[in-house]
């Protein structure tokens, strides 16, 4: 899908010029309440859209917070803001990135540690987004930046603990960096999606991303625990639950990732053997370390409490999943609807090729699967077009599939 140029373009393509530092070097972090209000003047008289980046803590900290907030703006430089030493007070900032257009790269990773600040754009422009619709393959930011901007970030920091302090230089140079060729890259791929039709488009996705809702929560987010596939009883599974309860309660408190309490694969093999009693627990490991004898009585309460339950509380080893099953289940559930899938997904792949589009952007994969396994009474492209606006598609993507879906599914029901 990617047009990198072949032969001799290729070969005359010049090496990217790394970037270790930003070109007006690394600001100072903004960590005072004056700092704070000179960082929102100078953003406020800059003109144009805003880079904006985050660092969190993920893997480290229970929370998705924001630790680090990166900024930058055409006539007024770039920012690195520290909420946590200004107590999250922010409001001059709030009012300085206010009615106008935020550059992002992959958003919707930002975009709710933002609102929590109370940082939420007027308008967006996601450029991970835009290269996807652009019809690049590879879309994280340091290819994307190489590619069209003939430059290379110095890499090695995303997953780092941000909550650390202070931030050592180098992590701040990685900070400063990804958003010091942000507006640009934005530009060029406006203009590459301009050049290809695909504009307005774009606009209709970054808008939906946008003003998206957060997502509900999990019913049983404990059933997400790696390597839970081997407990198969329903005591086990109330071990496995409780447990997870147990260090969930805990991160939270401490705010720390909950894998560092307790990691998944202790808390299944507790849960496949059910210890007697904590002396039996300990003699598992990563139960035999200091951490952990601290605080066996809370995990070997949570096993007492799966191990005592009343069946009618236990639960359901097979829980019944919303919406359509796995697709490779559907021949033998359901051949009609398997029918039906291989003939959409075979028209989404086709007119996903002659846009140079992804398929699952294209239209989402968890609604085609809906519509195929339910589809509509009246199978007419007007139908089905409300049924895909119904499961939240664009009305490009509308306009792009429904005649096309509308045939494939009379085609099938043949």
């Amino acid at each position: 899908m990617e047009d990198t140029g072949t032969g001799t373009a290729e070969e005359a393509r010049p090496d990217p010029v790394l970037l270790k530092q930003p070109a007006e070097g690394t600001p100072e972090v903004v960590e005072t309440p004056r700092a704070l209000r000179d960082a929102s003047d100078a953003l406020a008289a800059g003109h144009g859209p805003i880079a904006v980046d985050t660092e969190r803590a993920s893997g480290y900290r229970y929370s998705q917070r924001a630790y680090l907030v990166q900024v930058r703006r055409h006539g007024a430089g770039t920012f690195l803001l520290d909420p946590v030493a200004v107590d999250d007070r922010i409001d001059p900032f709030i009012e300085a990135l206010s009615d106008t257009e935020w550059v992002l790269h992959a958003a919707s990773q930002d975009l709710p540690c933002l609102a929590e600040l109370g940082l939420r754009p007027a308008k967006l422009f996601d450029t991970e987004l835009a290269g996807r619709l652009a019809g690049y393959e590879r879309v994280a930011l340091g290819t994307l930046v190489e590619l069209l901007l003939g430059y290379r970030l110095e890499k090695g920091h995303g997953a780092a603990d941000w909550s650390r302090r202070p931030l050592p230089q180098d992590w701040l140079d990685y900070a400063a960096l990804d958003v010091e060729l942000l507006i640009q890259l934005r530009d060029v791929l406006e203009e590459e999606l301009r050049s290809q039709g695909k504009l307005e488009w774009a606009l209709e996705e970054f808008e939906a991303l946008r003003t998206a809702p957060p997502p509900p929560p999990r019913a049983e987010p404990w059933r997400r625990t790696s390597g839970i596939h081997r407990v198969r009883s329903a005591r086990n599974l109330a071990a496995v639950r409780a447990l997870w309860e147990a260090r969930d309660t805990i991160a939270r408190q401490r705010d720390i990732a909950p894998g560092r309490v307790l990691p998944d694969s202790s808390i299944v093999q507790a849960a496949t053997v059910m210890p007697a009693d904590e002396q039996a627990l300990l003699e598992l490991p990563v139960f035999k370390g200091r951490a952990q004898r601290r605080i066996v009585d809370v995990w070997a309460r949570a096993l007492r409490t799966a191990a005592t339950l009343p069946k009618s509380e236990l639960p359901d080893p097979s829980p019944q999943h919303e919406g359509p099953p796995p697709a490779n289940r559907w021949n033998d559930r359901d051949p009609a609807a398997a029918a039906r899938l291989a003939a959409v997904r075979a028209q989404l792949t086709a007119i996903a090729e002659d846009n140079r589009l992804p398929a699952e952007n294209l239209l989402q994969p968890d609604l085609v699967r809906r519509t195929c396994w339910r589809p509509p009474e009246d199978l007419s492209p007007g139908s089905v077009a409300d049924t895909l606006r119904a499961g939240g598609a664009r009305e490009w993507q509308i306009g792009l599939t429904a005649d096309a879906l509308s045939q494939a599914l009379k085609d099938a029901e043949q």
